[in-house]
């Protein structure tokens, strides 16, 4: 059996026995990747000498007795937008290649004070604008079920490297969906945390009040050890929150079930008979099924991209050629800026600057972006009194299964519907889970989505757990 494919939990605690030395589980990684990568697409930057020294000081460690951490030994790969010193970090763009962080994010010290192993940089959307990683100015990536398909987005890179056993774990970030739409797309668990729960200090901004850092595995007990790992609050982080999380409420678990979800144009009918299935097992595991009615899927879409291009047009706006990452010369100032973005951004990116900057605009700053605050508050006071009724909410976390490559580029109405469900929880700032729930008829991976109220997640946790108690 590969070492890879143990849970993360299980993995350290045998490195930490002694029973498997770590640098045999980093040279395992590194091969998968030097094998695998290459159809897949899915890792921008391979970090072996610093793997193997991280690997050795863990079993000089354990070698002298002392416990180093409780990801000891344990591989994982980070997406290309959280600084990490030694690595570039290109947020998968030409504007900052070859760019070099002077200093590690805050996941990434706390990754590292628990005794993983940093092996490398996955691929991604640029600057994390995409549901399907086909926007990274250094290539697409492909999904291990189906290389005809693709990984979602945007932290494709990270869910393919994890389904296709490159290492356990991964990071990936999420502004309306990026890691739970692909963790579905490729058939691995997917976290979304509250928002301020982890720390943002060091991830490259999209926008900013949607950002947040979360885990993919194969398993949900490598979700919660990762999450255990990185969670808390960070001074550093303006908004980090010093909540420490709910405590689980007793009795049966109440889980909201989403009236007419499954019945609106674009569910694909094995999407929904997946999501069916998994109400079912829920039941069976002890769970009680609630009828509840969501807000607007198609007003929370339009409110998300209005507020989160708007973000992003603010947060691009640094990348001027001035201070860092490329620089295109110009006869001006001006002309020097205009060139290095051209030449910098992708299509995708400069579509959302633009749309962003048109929101922000003078004679529609009110009409659209401040709109689309109140609806946000709306959304938000809508789903936090529906949780005093129920625990948990499940529904989709894609309609679909993973979509062929090329299918959506050249229709970015199409493309953005890829986060119908899952904007609901970053407009809101709640955790959510996207969880395995079998193949569709083409053999395809499904995703089904739970939501919990703010810093609920061990109610997340609670309800895959029934659900990996009972057959599918």
């Amino acid at each position: 059996m590969s070492l890879l494919a143990l849970s993360a939990p299980i993995l350290a605690d045998r490195v930490k026995k002694g029973e498997i030395r770590a640098a045999h589980v980093v040279e395992e990684s590194l091969a998968r990747i030097e094998a695998e990568n290459p159809r897949l697409g899915a890792v921008l930057h391979v970090a072996a000498e610093s793997a193997r020294s991280a690997a050795r000081a863990v079993d000089a460690a354990i070698g002298r007795g002392d416990d180093p951490g409780p990801l000891a030994g344990v591989p994982i790969l980070l997406k290309d937008n959280i600084s990490t010193i030694g690595m570039p970090t290109t947020a998968g763009s030409r504007i900052l290649d070859g760019y070099l962080p002077l200093y590690d994010a805050t996941v990434v010290e706390k990754l590292r004070g628990a005794g993983a192993i940093l092996i490398g940089k996955t691929n991604l959307d640029e600057f994390a604008m995409g549901s399907s990683t086909e926007n990274s100015a250094f290539g697409i990536t492909r999904n291990p079920w189906d290389m005809t398909r693709v990984p979602g987005g945007s932290s494709g890179g990270s869910a393919a490297a994890v389904a296709s056993a490159m290492t356990p774990v991964a990071l990936g970030s999420d502004t309306g969906g990026s890691v739970r739409q692909p963790a579905s797309f490729c058939g691995v668990y997917g976290l979304l945390p509250t928002y301020g729960r982890v720390s943002r200090y060091g991830l490259i901004a999209f926008a900013s009040s949607l950002d947040q850092i979360g885990p993919l595995a194969r398993d949900l007990g490598g979700i919660r050890a990762v999450f255990d790992a990185i969670a808390g609050h960070d001074p550093r982080d303006a908004t980090s929150s010093p909540d420490s999380g709910m405590a689980r409420r007793d009795g049966a678990l109440r889980v909201g079930i989403a009236e007419g979800l499954l019945s609106r144009s674009g569910v694909e009918t094995g999407v929904a008979a997946r999501l069916n299935e998994t109400a079912a097992r829920l039941e069976r595991g002890g769970a009680r099924l609630v009828p509840v009615t969501l807000p607007d899927p198609d007003k929370a879409v339009a409110t998300y991209y209005l507020i989160a291009t708007a973000e992003a047009s603010s947060n691009l706006a640094r990348y001027d050629g001035v201070r860092y990452g490329l620089r295109v010369p110009g006869e001006t100032v001006e002309s020097m800026m205009r060139r290095t973005r051209s030449a910098g951004f992708g299509r995708e990116v400069k579509r959302r600057i633009l749309l962003g900057t048109f929101v922000l605009s003078s004679g529609y700053y009110d009409a659209y972006y401040v709109r689309a605050q109140k609806s946000r508050a709306l959304l938000r006071r809508a789903f936090l009194q529906l949780f005093e009724t129920v625990d948990v909410v499940l529904l989709p976390t894609s309609p679909t299964a993973a979509f062929a490559v090329g299918d959506r580029t050249e229709d970015p109405l199409a493309m953005y519907l890829a986060d119908v469900f899952t904007v609901y929880a970053n407009l809101a700032g709640l955790p959510a889970l996207s969880v395995p729930a079998g193949r569709d008829a083409a053999g395809l991976p499904v995703g089904a989505q739970l939501m919990a109220p703010p810093f609920g997640e061990e109610l997340l946790f609670a309800a895959a757990k029934h659900l990996e108690g009972t057959a599918a």
